[in-house]
């Protein structure tokens, strides 16, 4: 039987409450679908057609008994919900000190790239013990990453950043699928996630990378010339990207929106689509110009300018909360915000809009 496990590996912190949640249900189906059938067989005994009954009797069901069929499966229905919207919940809220890692599926593979910017295709290595947040988009067609170890599941939409977050508790070796038909060889979409113990896992961080997530994106940002617009001068194109991830932005139409990875994404790709407050819509879209991979990077860009942590955090134990792990930190200056070499440090290009004053205070990105 160990060769045909009934169910897969129960590896992480939420894993637990799925399986008892599961467990319950097919408990109380099982249950009800066995009483059910045990009253349906005395019944069809017990009146049975006979000779001295050969006319039905039609008789009033006791008020108890009408009582009880309402009465219980409503207990019942409550305590599901209730289980059910826990465990929702606590998958539904990523811890505040999880480790940052993107993913991106295509057809047909994953791949993934940590904040220290090493990159793994079909290959995730995380820390036993710690939280970790993984933000996903998909190159092409619907995906589905699915951990079952760890009974997280999350579909991965083109055109959009979704998240889901799991926690592992046991180190060891353990499976990747992609659980939404995705092509001819979506049954070859699978990958194995490494959970290492904390020293383990900041060795393998220190094997060398190409630069953190953030200095790979601000390179781009320079790249592409998003530097020229978006800075803290007066009289600049665009918005100061500097503390923008986050906050809550004013649109030129009269909305609000919160500046998070979807906003900065569309800023990006479609600039015309949210204008930011006091800047006209002159940005180009990069739309074809941009790859998934270079949106990672711009976007991990974009969350440290102006933040007071950086976004890459190391992991020290399974009880220390983690410390920078190469992401680039900012500090503003009469030029906008600089590296710590002292050259200037350009804002990603979030909506290139000009300002309608040349007193116009800094907004914020203006495309989603």
């Amino acid at each position: 039987m160990n060769d045909f496990p009934l169910f897969p590996e129960s590896a992480s912190s939420v894993a637990p409450l799925v399986d008892g949640l599961y467990l319950f249900l097919v408990a109380v189906t099982g249950a009800v679908s066995i009483l059910i059938w045990l009253v349906i067989f005395i019944f069809a005994i017990k009146y049975r057609r006979r000779p001295d009954n050969e006319l039905a009797q039609e008789q009033e069901p006791p008020a108890a008994l009408e009582m009880t069929w309402i009465v219980v499966p409503t207990i019942i229905f409550i305590g599901i919900f209730i289980a059910g919207s826990y465990v929702f919940f606590r998958i539904q809220r990523v811890p505040s000190n999880a480790i940052e890692i993107y993913a991106t599926g295509r057809q047909w593979m994953w791949k993934f790239q940590h904040p220290t910017g090493q990159r793994e295709i079909n290959h995730l290595h995380v820390p036993v013990g710690r939280a970790v947040k993984i933000t996903m988009a998909s190159e092409d067609v619907i995906h589905s990453l699915w951990f079952p170890s760890f009974r997280v599941k999350m579909d991965v939409l083109p055109n959009r950043y979704r998240s889901m977050w799991f926690e592992a508790t046991k180190t060891g070796r353990y499976h990747i699928f992609c659980a939404e038909y995705c092509g001819t060889l979506h049954s070859g979409m699978v990958g194995w996630v490494e959970v290492m113990e904390p020293t383990e896992y900041q060795r393998w961080l220190a094997g060398g990378s190409e630069g953190s997530l953030a200095s790979q994106g601000e390179k781009l940002f320079q790249k592409y010339a998003c530097n020229t617009c978006h800075t803290n001068t007066a009289g600049a194109r665009g918005p100061n990207l500097a503390g923008l991830y986050g906050k809550t932005r004013p649109l030129a139409d009269g909305r609000s929106v919160t500046a998070d990875e979807n906003y900065i994404r569309e800023s990006i790709l479609n600039p015309q689509a949210k204008v930011a407050a006091g800047f006209q819509p002159i940005m180009p879209t990069f739309q074809g110009q941009v790859n998934e991979d270079d949106l990672i990077k711009l976007l991990a860009y974009v969350r440290t300018m102006g933040a007071e942590q950086p976004v890459g955090q190391a992991v020290e134990s399974a009880q220390s909360a983690g410390t920078s792990a190469g992401a680039v930190t900012t500090t503003s200056g009469a030029q906008g915000p600089r590296t710590p070499g002292g050259q200037p440090n350009p804002v990603p290009a979030i909506n290139t809009t000009s300002t309608t004053t040349s007193a116009a205070p800094a907004a914020t990105a203006t495309n989603q």
